[in-house]
């Protein structure tokens, strides 16, 4: 009958970890909260034999755009990171929710009139529907990161203030099946401007435009 103890588990250990690649060690050292302290002893033991170098990961930060009409009109880029509102969140769950979407996709985001880049940090009432917003360049990754997206609660709009649909058709056959493929840069314009290239998975037609559509 073989008998498993301490050395036979930590020797177990340390062929697994002998076994896997220079990445696939980085990988696992950037997050070793789910290993026991044996096998951390052994990935360290394995880490520091190949001295590799473990990178710290750092969290995506976001800057709002500038305040001032001058400084807009002197960037090229002003026109890109005007913030465009994409959503309306009327409780903290909703917005961990979509903050958390936003997050995997690694799109900055601000809510509320305070542009908090946090749900935890909004100081804004809930109640009153508090505005999501991000920069104008990053509006189609933010359409795709929120397909499903499905906000607990999200009060009747009323007629006389309709809320902005920022839904993509496809100019040939209406269709709501867009894809977003990637940014065109106008080389040559000098205004730093740019189009978004769309494709309809519907009827395969592909087309080029400004940006987002908003429903009449």
């Amino acid at each position: 009958m073989e008998v498993h103890g301490p050395a036979s588990e930590s020797l177990r250990l340390s062929e697994h970890y002998r076994q896997l690649t220079d990445d696939e060690l980085i990988a696992i050292a950037q997050d070793t909260s789910d290993l026991t302290e044996m096998a951390q002893q052994a990935l360290e033991t394995e880490i520091f034999q190949r001295k590799l170098t473990i990178p710290t990961p750092q969290p995506p930060t976001a800057s709002p755009p500038p305040d001032t009409e001058d400084d807009q009109t002197e960037d090229p880029y002003a026109e890109d990171r005007v913030i465009v509102q994409i959503a309306t969140v009327w409780n903290l769950p909703d917005a961990l929710k979509l903050q958390a979407l936003l997050d995997q996709a690694e799109i900055p985001f601000f809510m509320g009139e305070e542009k908090a880049t946090r749900a935890e940090q909004v100081t804004s009432n809930f109640r009153n529907g508090v505005p999501v917003g991000v920069m104008q360049i990053g509006v189609p990754w933010a359409q795709q990161a929120m397909q499903h997206y499905e906000p607990a609660d999200e009060p009747v709009t009323p007629d006389d203030q309709p809320e902005e649909d920022l839904a993509m058709h496809c100019p040939k056959c209406q269709s709501e099946d867009v894809v977003f493929e990637h940014l065109v840069n106008n080389a040559g314009t000098g205004d730093g401007s740019a189009k978004y290239a769309w494709t309809c998975a519907s009827c395969g037609s592909r087309w080029e435009d400004e940006g987002v559509e908003t429903k009449d």
